[in-house]
């Protein structure tokens, strides 16, 4: 089997993940000729096309694997990393760039519970990158190779990978007072009154309002006139300065509702997401720790 030059499958990489062969140069801090000879050097020795030239930039089936490859040897440095930090510490240099450790965890569990599981390891100096995407969409992205692990509602194990519950985050619905006495008899949704809000969604893919609406009521369809903010700090601001209700998070909307700011207009209406963690099959210290910060937080901010 051909032995791939680490420099080169990290330009590669640098390409595909920075989006283009000039960003790529500044990431790696060398010439955007070195990044296409390099590129071309790589393709020949395997023998086949791995960029595709297109708006924007996307790497071939070929190029998909030698992507997936190249982060499998940036877990192993970062595994090397911290046993020679226990043995010798005055010999670790800092990390570079592209030894990032990428994971991919929804936006809401980002706004909650998962960053502060991370703070140990943010300040050990792993490199993280972390991917933000829907819950029902994360799993797609270590599909596909791009990360190393992910937070989603997929409770089966992808091919080559370990999957472990998390729990359930609730969410509710919420809304101002005033919007709540201005839209909806008695301040409370109902499957009356339902079409004459507006509805704050994270993004087009985001079919949560929709699904706890039907749930709720025991709605087969559901149409929702709906605003989109593609953050969920985001999404409770929209609702406090009045666009609309919004289904969110209970951890994140409680100090509001709590202070007042916020009122929950389906009284008794949970919608429970069960949460999973996926991460590659592989004896990996860094993969490891990450699983254990992620499941020890979850299991104190989730509901089992």
């Amino acid at each position: 089997m051909n032995t791939f030059d680490p420099d080169a499958l990290e330009c590669l990489a640098a390409i595909v993940e920075e989006g283009g062969f000039e960003r790529a140069a500044r990431r790696l801090s060398i010439t955007q000729s070195a990044v296409s000879q390099r590129l071309r050097a790589l393709e020949a020795q395997v023998g086949t096309v791995l960029i595709v030239r297109s708006r924007p930039l996307k790497a071939t089936s070929a190029g998909q694997l030698l992507l997936k490859h190249t982060r499998m040897l940036r877990l192993l440095r970062a595994d090397l990393e911290r046993d020679l930090k226990e043995l010798a510490p005055s010999s670790l240099r800092g990390a570079h760039e592209e030894e990032r450790i990428s994971i991919a965890i929804n936006a809401d569990s980002i706004a909650t519970w998962a960053l502060p599981a991370l703070n140990a390891l943010a300040g050990q100096g792993l490199p993280m990158e972390i991917v933000t995407d829907d819950q029902d969409f994360t799993h797609e992205w270590l599909r596909q190779g791009q990360v190393l692990g992910c937070v989603t509602t997929l409770r089966q194990a992808l091919r080559g990978c370990r999957v472990v519950p998390l729990g359930a985050m609730a969410y509710i619905a919420v809304a101002t007072p005033a919007l709540a006495r201005q839209k909806l008899a008695d301040n409370v949704l109902t499957a009356h009154n339902f079409r004459d809000i507006t509805f704050v969604a994270f993004n087009r893919k985001d079919d949560m309002q929709s699904e706890f609406v039907g749930k709720a009521f025991g709605l087969k369809r559901v149409t929702l006139n709906q605003l989109f903010v593609p953050s969920s700090e985001g999404q409770v601001r929209a609702v406090l300065a009045g666009w609309g209700a919004s289904v969110v998070p209970r951890l994140l909307t409680q100090p509001l509702l709590d202070q007042g700011l916020l009122v929950d207009v389906a009284p008794g209406c949970i919608l429970p997401i069960q949460l999973y963690w996926h991460c590659w099959n592989l004896e990996s210290d860094v993969l490891d720790a990450l699983s254990l910060a992620l499941t020890r937080a979850a299991a104190v901010a989730l509901a089992t």
